[in-house]
């Protein structure tokens, strides 16, 4: 499990659960005992980043790396700390880049592209079949073509993440898999991974592809 590269780009749309995605696998990875830095290059989305669970995932022994500017939580300026460098330069660290969810957003990856270099990272693209903008293949589609074009990078792994939030079913995750499994096979891309809520990630049909990926929701308190 998790036996993915050491530098991980996670992308989405928006509502696709991209950073709550990402902040799971950078606190399973701190549970197995790994390095973990886990570093927010979102410049586009204000609103749940990965930076807001930075004491949470401190106490984890996960390193969170936000913006520059002191105090910026909750401002929408697009500053993206110098310090992201280290973690993809120190080869200790196992390193989660949180990217924005389009192609815009994206764009800051050009800044670390000598650092992706081919098959020596991940880019997951998370899905939710819920959202309008993904919610077919040709939608889908675009999303990845337009991030990998401004990313200067490709996407190894589709993640399908169908929910609603806490009201998610067996049945929304099964409608998704269909529609990541078309996209897998027009792109030849594999399904990396099925995240969803731990009580319906037990459940799940047997025969599905990808890693079951159970999650908690850390992004959202419990009234939201």
């Amino acid at each position: 499990m998790l036996n993915d590269k050491r530098i991980k780009i996670v992308i989405g749309h928006y509502g696709s659960g991209k950073t709550e995605f990402a902040v799971n696998y950078a606190v399973k990875l701190a549970e197995m005992g790994k390095k973990v830095a886990l570093a927010d290059l979102d410049i586009v989305n204000p609103y749940f980043r990965s930076r807001e669970k930075e004491e949470m995932l401190k106490n984890l022994g996960v390193t969170v790396i936000g913006s520059h500017i002191e105090k910026s939580l909750g401002s929408d300026l697009p500053a993206v700390a110098s310090s992201v460098l280290m973690p993809l330069q120190d080869e200790s660290y196992e390193v989660i880049l949180d990217v924005g969810g389009d192609a815009i957003g994206a764009r800051v990856l050009g800044r670390y592209h000598t650092y992706l270099k081919d098959g020596q990272y991940d880019m997951f693209a998370v899905i939710n079949a819920n959202r309008p903008q993904t919610a077919d293949v040709e939608g889908v589609i675009h999303h990845i073509k337009t991030i990998e074009a401004v990313a200067r990078g490709r996407v190894t792994g589709l993640v399908n993440n169908t929910h609603l939030l806490r009201e998610t079913t067996v049945e929304d995750v099964v409608r998704g898999q269909t529609l990541v499994k078309q996209v897998s096979d027009r792109l030849n891309i594999p399904i990396k991974y099925i995240s969803t809520l731990e009580e319906v990630a037990k459940i799940l049909p047997e025969n599905m592809e990808g890693e079951v990926f159970s999650i908690n929701m850390y992004m959202r308190e419990k009234w939201m």
